[in-house]
């Protein structure tokens, strides 16, 4: 309180003690009673305002001899406290620094304080697990226990997820005794769901999550592709992953993530058809590198029907290394060979990679080409190691007089001096060099051409 006011405070103080006394002086107060007390043989009177007035002066003065009396025990307390708090802060400095053995010494020592002990013995066991030791750990966490249940239940779930014991971690947070959960505590209890194989539990405490706020949009956003495609995989029948799609908000269903889970899961339990139809739906609405690769890889049927698919795509993504490869895959699958080869070629040079040069190598070792395989699959190794691909050398069949031109990763590089020259500018070419070497050796013939014996 200010000077100012307390010297007003005092003077109505004063004011309102003169009015009092000069009112209990009267004899007017005698109409609201008398008492009488009685002591040694002598009657001591007064009114009934007055005796009022005397106990609340006693008790006021009872008040402050218990005051003076307690005042050495309050300042006690009082430096105890401060410097309780001064060793949370210089405790928790010292986490922040690095300094754990100190931080965990400082924090001890701080948690005596009823006010702080949670947070002090929070931090405590943050700094012993910073340093590996378990036995510290469960120390402090025993003792955590006692003073808040909640932190204690919080700190375990997370020690035990570390652990990879998702059960254990959701049993600690489904204490009676903790609930409602904390938002922090609703996050690891959807983790723990999620790593228990129980998404479509987690997937259901999303609506709670962005409503407490415990992680930014963005990250609710993953969280929540991540678990609709890890509910569509751990679904047991057709019924269950079909009551799950349809569960499924329709904005999730053209995701990359979600689609593929969808498909693979269908694909698992014999669902050919929905799980082809819903990539083709996908790919339609929403273009994917990943999805046409998975689109190319399935182990179904329906070949011709997902080539023309790829064809219609390529007209508008000409350029994906994803949907080149496959094509080559799809149109080796039907032992169209040249066909696949060039969809493949065209492929390595847009950038597919070393799935590109092992799906060459699988064309060229169907058709017998072993040698060209083996440089497939060896550039396939290379470009896995980040290193260049080296350019195919086919074993030419021609004649010394031709020119060598090695077997390169596509069609379109192919060069125009590797076409075989015609037959007739060999033969002519031929004949040619044989006068020459006859002029050189000055042999004689005779009318028709043939050499003369000597």
């Amino acid at each position: 309180m200010k000077p100012f006011q307390s010297l007003v405070v005092l003077l109505l103080a004063v004011a309102l003690g003169v009015i009092a006394s000069q009112w209990l002086g009267t004899e007017q107060l005698r109409q609201f009673g008398e008492v009488i007390y009685r002591y040694g043989g002598t009657d001591y009177r007064s009114t009934v305002p007055q005796v009022a007035l005397m106990v609340l002066v006693g008790l006021l003065v009872l008040w402050l001899l218990w005051s003076l009396l307690a005042s050495p025990f309050r300042a006690w307390g009082r430096y105890r406290r401060k410097q309780g708090r001064a060793r949370l802060t210089e405790g928790l400095q010292a986490h922040e620094h690095g300094h754990w053995q100190r931080a965990e010494k400082l924090l001890t020592s701080a948690a005596e304080d009823k006010e702080v002990s949670a947070v002090a013995m929070v931090t405590a066991v943050r700094s012993a697990q910073a340093r590996d030791d378990d036995a510290a750990v469960n120390q402090y966490l025993q003792r955590l226990a006692t003073e808040d249940a909640t932190s204690h239940a919080l700190l375990l779930a997370e020690r035990l997820l570390a652990q990879e014991r998702p059960v254990d971690a959701i049993n600690v947070l489904d204490v009676a005794a903790i609930q409602p959960l904390p938002p922090r505590g609703l996050w690891l209890r959807t983790e723990a769901l999620a790593r228990a194989d129980r998404a479509h539990e987690a997937y259901g405490q999303l609506g709670a999550l962005r409503k407490q706020k415990v992680l930014p949009d963005a990250a609710v956003a993953e969280l929540e592709i991540r678990l609709a495609a890890q509910s569509l995989l751990e679904a047991g029948d057709v019924n269950a992953l079909a009551a799950q799609w349809e569960a499924t908000p329709k904005a999730l269903r053209s995701d990359p993530d979600v689609v593929s889970a969808y498909a693979l899961r269908a694909v698992a339990l014999d669902w050919d058809e929905p799980a082809l139809l819903n990539l083709e739906q996908a790919l339609d609405t929403r273009w994917d590198e990943s999805v046409v690769t998975l689109y190319g890889q399935m182990p179904v049927e329906k070949l011709a029907t997902r080539q023309a698919n790829l064809q219609r795509w390529l007209t508008t993504q000409p350029s994906s290394p994803a949907l080149l490869l496959a094509l080559g895959r799809i149109a080796a699958r039907q032992r169209q060979h040249t066909l696949a080869e060039d969809y493949l070629h065209r492929a390595i040079a847009a950038g597919a990679g070393p799935a590109a040069w092992e799906a060459l190598g699988e064309v060229f070792l169907d058709r017998g080409e072993t040698a060209l395989a083996s440089q497939c699959f060896a550039n396939a190794l290379r470009q896995q190691r980040g290193d260049d691909s080296v350019a195919l050398a086919r074993a030419s069949t021609a004649t010394p007089l031709d020119p060598i031109v090695p077997e390169r990763a596509t069609i379109e590089e192919q060069s125009l001096m590797g076409e075989p020259a015609p037959v007739q500018d060999r033969l002519h070419g031929g004949q040619d060099r044989m006068h020459v070497e006859e002029d050189r050796l000055h042999v004689e013939r005779d009318e028709f051409g043939n050499p003369r014996l000597p």
